[in-house]
């Protein structure tokens, strides 16, 4: 049920890893912990020899073992990697199962709700800090008529704060796009770029994407 939880979390998100993914790591990681805790009782008991035993020695492949879960749901698309986050899920569900399988029940409870506020209000927080100290980052999207410089454009970008980082202009019938990716520095928002860009003589429209 506690690791079901993370992975609902996930499985809204429509991440790669979701709530079934979730449950049978947990579950399966809890398994490992009884199974090495309690699993060859008897075989001590009545083996007939002195057997000298470390009942942590299977849940600890538990950990190596749920890497490897983890690295299949990394994912590089270019220079941005997706999936860190959901592989860190799963270790971290493996963590709550084999804490549930030694009878920790309290510590898998709040490692539990750590994860969910990590996943939900504090990314959002987090979000938020990064925007204030970092500045937005999107796509201004210009029409020109034809045969128009871009260079006003330009120019009303960087007295509102924005930085370019790279810009593409193609032609369309009677119209010519300029696409801009920008960066914009504190305390400027988009919305005061865009009725900048607005503002410039002969734009058409004006629009920002994140």
């Amino acid at each position: 049920m506690l690791g079901g939880a993370i992975g609902l979390e996930r499985e809204l998100r429509d991440r790669e890893a979701g709530l079934r993914t979730h449950m049978l790591v947990s579950m399966g990681a809890a398994l490992f912990t009884i199974v090495s805790a309690y699993g060859f009782h008897e075989f001590l008991v009545n083996g007939g020899n002195l057997v000298r035993t470390d009942p942590t020695r299977i849940a600890a492949q538990v950990v190596s073992g749920v890497g490897f879960l983890g690295a299949g749901a990394i994912i590089r698309q270019g220079f941005s990697i997706r999936g860190l986050t959901t592989a860190a899920t799963l270790w971290v569900v493996a963590a709550i199962g084999m804490a549930a399988g030694a009878g920790y029940y309290s510590a898998a409870t709040i490692t539990t709700a750590v994860a969910l506020v990590s996943l939900g209000p504090l990314r959002v927080a987090a979000y938020k800090i990064v925007r204030l100290r970092r500045g937005e980052v999107g796509q201004v999207l210009i029409q020109l008529p034809t045969g128009q410089s871009p260079a006003g454009v330009v120019d009303a970008i960087e007295r509102t704060g924005g930085r370019i980082e790279s810009m593409e202009v193609t032609q369309e019938a009677d119209r010519r796009n300029v696409n801009l990716f920008v960066e914009l520095r504190p305390p400027h928002r988009s919305p005061d770029l865009v009725v900048a860009v607005a503002d410039v003589d002969g734009v058409l429209e004006v629009r920002w994407s994140d």
